[in-house]
């Protein structure tokens, strides 16, 4: 994987189709350390499987992206799942962690915090006492992901 690939669990599409999601769950993003390398093929990957960075500096926690109704279009034959909002931005803080190595998108209102995917941030871990993170997402497709 390189900085910026985002990996879809394979059981997520299971989750979101059989899990009991609703179109007004909360989709949030966490960030996480290496302590549990994330892979596609992770059995019922959800938030507790992780290890989240500290809550310290410009990092307060996990974000709010949006309800699932609101990532998700259909247009064409074509699923588009989609952070209808801006990029998401850390400050650089003397007291943020140093440890962040990838997000983890995953839905915060079904019991569990089943996951849906992953990106990675770098291939070390990032210091955001260093500098800012920023996670920008693709405009080409335009989404986080699509099915066809």
């Amino acid at each position: 994987m390189a900085q910026g690939d985002i990996t879809i669990f394979e059981e997520a599409m299971k989750y979101m189709i059989t899990g009991g999601w609703a179109g007004t769950d909360n989709v949030n993003l966490a960030l996480i350390t290496n302590a549990t390398p994330p892979t596609a093929g992770f059995l019922t990957p959800a938030l507790g499987d992780f290890t989240q960075i500290a809550i310290a500096g410009a990092y307060t926690g996990p974000v709010l992206l949006d309800t699932l109704d609101n990532m998700l279009t259909e247009v064409g034959g074509v699923l588009t799942f989609d952070d209808t909002g801006a990029d998401v931005t850390w400050a650089q803080n003397g007291a943020s962690p140093q440890d962040a190595r990838w997000g983890l998108i995953y839905n915060a209102t079904v019991a569990g915090n089943p996951a849906i995917g992953f990106i990675e941030l770098d291939t070390v871990n990032v210091d955001m006492q260093a500098g800012p993170l920023t996670i920008t997402w693709s405009t080409s497709p335009n989404a986080i992901f699509q099915i066809s």
